[in-house]
C-alpha cells in the first residue's frame, strides 16, 4: 500500500500538466463561440460578439490565453492574466445577480480563475512548452 500512494504522489506534476491541458481545451470552447460562432454561435441569434468590445476581449484571450495554456507556454504570466479575466467576468457579469455561484451562473468563472491562479504559482508541469525550454536550456547553456 505504501508503494501505491508513493507512486501516486510522484504523479503529481504529470496531473498538473492534464489539468492545465484539461482546463485550457475547456476554455478555449467559449471564446471561440464568441469569436467564430463555433461550435456553435451565441444564443439567441447564434452570431458572434464584436471584436472591439469587453465581450470581445474575453473572446480573444480564451482563445488565444487558452491555446498558450494548452501548449504550455508562457504559462505563469498567461495563467496569471486569465485569472484576472475570470475574476472581472465574475464581479462584472455575475456577481452583480447574487452572492451564490449556483443561482448567479459564476461557478465556471470562480472556478477557471481558481485553476489560472494556482498554475500560475505552480508552474505547466512537465508536458509543456515551457518546460520542454527549460531542460532544453539546462542541458544547452548559451555562452
Amino acid at each position: 500500500m505504501k508503494n501505491l500512494i508513493f507512486r501516486w504522489k510522484s504523479w503529481s506534476p504529470y496531473l498538473r500538466s492534464i489539468l492545465r491541458i484539461v482546463a485550457a481545451f475547456m476554455f478555449i470552447q467559449p471564446g471561440a463561440m464568441k469569436l467564430f460562432a463555433f461550435p456553435a454561435g451565441l444564443p439567441p441569434s447564434g452570431g458572434t460578439v464584436e471584436l472591439f468590445s469587453l465581450f470581445g476581449l474575453a473572446g480573444f484571450l480564451e482563445v488565444v490565453g487558452g491555446a498558450l495554456m494548452l501548449l504550455g507556454l508562457f504559462t505563469r504570466p498567461v495563467a496569471f492574466i486569465l485569472a484576472g479575466e475570470m475574476a472581472v467576468a465574475y464581479f462584472i457579469g455575475h456577481y452583480p445577480q447574487g452572492f451564490w455561484t449556483v443561482l448567479n451562473g459564476g461557478m465556471p468563472a470562480v472556478f477557471f480563475a481558481f485553476v489560472w491562479l494556482y498554475l500560475s504559482a505552480a508552474g505547466p508541469g512537465p508536458w509543456s512548452l515551457d518546460e520542454k525550454w527549460r531542460r532544453s536550456s539546462e542541458t544547452n547553456p548559451q555562452v
